[in-house]
């Protein structure tokens, strides 16, 4: 609605406008395909160009080669001219009707992830000691320092990449997800006609697709069963085991809701050659999760300087290594 806005205030006023995103490596932040991304922009607001910077690991993994670079680019530009047919074709119909279910949906999927990360008791507890979090602070990379205050663990302190890069280390990939399950419940809850309903949508409007369709990727990327043995690091077990649950419980309600939603009966069924690039990574990916895990408990139990030495090296490669192979950090 804000960019419709803009949009609709520079025509009035003759000025020209260029929409200028900041994508990220992770659906957190603004990452996922270039090319839905410009087709789920909001109808009539791109209008011939667009402006998008996207961080190194992008660049590094889209365009270190001539062949993937070549692939990226087109992609865009048919993205692009695409989404702007409409400067020469009678536009099409809208998606208004749509607007009010995905203002109901923000709505309610906020509420749900407001509820666990800023009023789930040990929360935060929870997120430093069950990620790598403060590990990952130790890495020379980035321009910036992990949290805006020293010594402030809150979520206000804490950056978006360190943030996305903690929970997808630790096979959560929580802020890519969750609250998304809660809120399609919720309205398919109103009534019965609701699913139809969110089923149309995902069939005819590009953003909503795009919306559901990286959900199915972030929870592809999740393992629950791996995200219990980082939860298992933390010193308050019943805090462990309660906030656990409550995610737990959240993935599975995502998952379901989502494939009723999309129609497939399992997640990427839709995107078969990534679902197929997804499961031959699992192999290699999921031993060096629980490399991690063993490494973060030896880090994390040695005090001296000495051991910290020891441990602090193959942990920050195997840091390295996991980010390699979930192809996002941040």
């Amino acid at each position: 609605m804000a960019q419709k806005k803009i949009i609709e205030i520079t025509s009035r006023h003759g000025v020209e406008c260029r929409l200028f995103h900041g994508r990220g490596g992770t659906i957190g932040r603004g990452g996922g395909p270039t090319h839905d991304a410009i087709l789920a922009q909001p109808a009539g607001t791109v209008h011939g160009q667009i402006k998008v910077t996207e961080q190194g690991e992008v660049l590094s993994y889209k365009y270190s080669n001539l062949e993937t670079a070549s692939y990226e680019l087109s992609m865009g530009v048919t993205g692009l001219l695409k989404a702007s047919c409409h400067l020469y074709t009678a536009r099409r119909p809208g998606h208004q009707a749509f607007y009010p279910v995905m203002e109901a949906l923000a709505r309610h999927g906020e509420a749900a992830y407001r509820e666990l990360t800023e009023h789930t008791d040990h929360f935060l507890d929870y997120f430093y000691e069950a990620t790598p979090v403060e590990e990952i602070a130790r890495m020379n990379i980035g321009s910036r320092p992990s949290h805006r205050q020293n010594a402030d663990r809150s979520k206000d302190s804490i950056r978006a990449i360190p943030w996305v890069f903690g929970w997808a280390q630790s096979r959560h990939t929580l802020p890519a997800w969750y609250g998304i399950g809660f809120a399609l419940s919720r309205l398919q809850a109103e009534g019965p006609g609701q699913l139809p309903v969110l089923q149309r949508m995902y069939r005819e409007w590009p953003f909503f697709r795009a919306l559901l369709d990286n959900t199915q990727m972030s929870l592809s990327k999740a393992d629950m069963r791996i995200a219990r043995e980082y939860a298992n690091l933390m010193k308050d077990r019943a805090s462990a085991d309660r906030i656990f649950a409550k995610i737990e419980a959240e993935y599975q309600r995502t998952v379901e809701v989502v494939l009723a939603v999309c129609q497939i009966d399992a997640l990427l069924d839709n995107t078969p050659l990534l679902q197929r690039s997804l499961s031959r990574r699992d192999p290699y990916l999921d031993p060096l999760n629980y490399i991690q895990i063993g490494l973060l408990r030896r880090h994390r139990q040695t005090g001296t300087e000495e051991g910290e030495d020891r441990w602090i090296e193959p942990l920050l490669r195997s840091i390295n290594a996991i980010a390699a192979g979930m192809r996002n950090t941040g």
